[in-house]
């Protein structure tokens, strides 16, 4: 062993030990919940992030104090134990989180309903202290995953000489002829088959819904060039990964195609062709009236004690009421109607708005042979696929995903913030001449509020960003044009009248303008009392955490499921915990 190796694993031996020592330390106050002793854990500027652990929910807190205070009220009842450094991890070792040198360590406990894991940052500059700390519940005792050397021996269906085969059982089941599905699942992309197959692992009787013919149609269905923009080895659903030989970008058709594999894989009961159309809790019965219109036209009313909306962040297309619009005589659609430019080659575009989906389909035409121009209505923030956005899931280089979804999901609100404008000033740099390029042909750029760049934006409304498959150079080339629409006045038959008198010739308007807030599809479907109790969904709530997002909500009952691939996989589990110990008798609703 050289010197270097001799030096490395000394340093490893002694990050290891400081955080050992940090650990018996907690793990001692934890057993006399005393406040003072936790306290003295914490630097002054401290932040915990617990999921399930000893909340029961997703909770944030800051600052020493308010820690120490939550831990000892909470403690009682969790009964954390056990802290000690996960076996078969990533080790404790040293890195720069949110400007701070930290010493960073995945851990393992138990508490008196299930087992842990949690990630430690201690400051560098004073190894007693804890910067950071998570806490998440990662099974419950006698309710684990039947995964592995737990899953089923498959004796009710194999060599059933003279009974049903698995398919004949798997068709019955399916039919819910004897029985209401426990948890009833609107949606069926990566949200609702992320739950799906989590729920079933650990025993909860769950069906999903769709409205579309196939499974996979979710995806399938989009804009004939639309691909994923972040790798796929941060993209994997839960207990099956895609093939190590698959491409960096999934197209869509990939991933469609995947999740009818997945669904039929991972045996999640799925009803193709099946829209939710109403419900109506009662709270008597504490079970959901759910009505659900199949293919042919008939109604269910399903009786689920649990009603998942998992139909993506965002409800129906928002198609605005633009001056003039319903005057304009050539074809006129939302992005979600758009298939590929084919059919206009030839002849003349306008897309109406600047986010991902409108550069896409402004550079699809464009492909096609079509006059295109692209209409900016706010500002926008453009960044490169590759290196800018890549740099958002920095944390998982050179790490197992379970161990990096782990750091991933530490970092409360004002440390995503502060992480955000770090990673968002490195991307102005690699994407500089291109924003400048944008910027000199009129184009009205943002690296979002405070400088927090797009993935701010994600977490807040959702939009307002394009992740650069190659329109902008076609934008700064006058390839593709760009209007803004403060100068449109109004559309009229043949395109657009601008405010200097002249038209904007276009035989096709596209709008990319985004869909209506979740909350409204729930005020549809649920009424205005449900909808009205339960509020936002999705963005920052007062406690810095996504509102009602894979969380107990105000209406008992009533949950969301959503975001990207990585949000699917690794909060599915939370979601699927709570509704398995609500099931058990170990949680309330409130």
């Amino acid at each position: 062993m050289d010197t270097v190796e001799v030096r490395e694993k000394a340093a490893v031996q002694s990050e290891a030990a400081q955080v050992s020592q940090w650990l018996t330390k907690f793990d001692t106050a934890l057993q006399s919940a005393n406040r003072a002793s936790l306290a003295a854990l914490f630097a002054a500027d401290s932040h915990w992030r617990d999921l399930l652990a000893f909340t029961w929910s997703i909770t944030p807190s800051e600052g020493g104090d308010a820690i120490a205070a939550l831990l000892a009220a909470k403690q009682p009842a969790t009964q954390a134990r056990g802290f000690a450094i996960a076996s078969g991890r990533t080790p404790p070792r040293k890195v720069a989180r949110a400007g701070f040198d930290v010493i960073e360590a995945i851990f393992q406990f138990e508490t008196k309903v299930g087992r842990g894991f949690g990630v430690l940052r201690l400051l560098v500059s004073d190894p007693t202290k804890a910067f950071q700390l998570m806490t998440s519940l990662h099974e419950l005792k006698g309710f684990e995953e039947t995964i592995g050397n737990r899953c089923p021996t498959g004796e009710a269906f194999s060599r059933n000489f003279g009974g049903t085969n698995w398919k004949e059982q798997r068709e019955a089941i399916q039919q819910y002829t004897d029985r209401e599905p426990t948890v009833l699942i609107v949606g069926g992309g990566q949200g609702g088959l992320s739950l799906a197959a989590t729920l079933g692992r650990i025993g909860v009787d769950n069906l999903v819904v769709d409205k579309f013919p196939r499974v996979g149609d979710c995806w399938r269905q989009r804009y004939h060039s639309l691909a994923l923009h972040n790798d796929t080895k941060l993209n994997h659903l839960p207990y099956m990964p895609f093939p190590i030989s698959w491409p960096t970008y999934l197209p869509k058709d990939m991933v469609a195609d995947w999740f009818e594999a997945y669904s039929w894989a991972m045996e999640i009961n799925f009803w193709t062709s099946t829209e939710f159309v109403r419900g109506s809790y009662d709270e008597a019965k504490g079970v959901w009236n759910a009505v659900v219109r199949r293919g042919d036209g008939s109604e269910r009313t399903l009786h689920p004690r649990h009603l998942v909306f998992a139909n993506g962040l965002v409800g129906e297309a928002h198609i605005p009421e633009l001056p003039g619009l319903k005057d304009f005589k050539g074809d006129a659609m939302h992005t979600t109607a758009f298939t590929n430019g084919a059919n206009w080659r030839g002849k003349k575009a306008l897309v109406i708005g600047t986010g991902t989906s409108g550069h896409d389909v402004a550079q699809d035409l464009h492909a096609n042979g079509v006059d295109t121009t692209i209409v900016q209505r706010g500002a926008t923030m453009v960044l490169s696929i590759d290196p800018s956005a890549k740099l958002t899931y920095g944390i998982y280089n050179g790490l197992p995903i379970e161990d990096g979804d782990l750091l991933a999901a530490t970092n409360t609100k004002p440390m995503v913030k502060k992480n955000l404008q770090t990673i968002t000033k490195r991307m102005l740099e690699n994407d500089k001449k291109i924003i400048e390029g944008l910027i000199a042909r009129g184009f009205k750029f943002t690296d979002g509020e405070d400088g927090a760049g797009h993935q701010w934006m994600v977490r807040t409304r959702y939009g307002g960003y394009y992740l650069d498959g190659g329109c902008s150079q076609l934008i700064i080339d006058g390839e593709i044009g760009l209007l803004h629409y403060e100068n449109i006045d109004r559309f009229v038959a043949n395109g657009a009248l601008m405010k200097d008198g002249t038209v904007k010739q276009a035989d096709l308007i596209v709008l990319a303008t985004g869909f209506v807030p979740q909350e409204m599809v729930v005020r549809k479907l649920l009424g205005d009392d449900i909808g009205g109790k339960v509020g936002p969904v999705w963005g920052f709530g007062p406690d810095g955490e996504m509102n009602n997002m894979w969380k107990r909500t105000p209406q008992r009952g009533l949950w969301f499921a959503g975001g990207g691939f990585n949000n699917c996989r690794q909060y599915s589990r939370y979601l699927a915990m709570q509704i398995k110990a609500i099931e058990e008798g170990m949680l309330g609703w409130r």
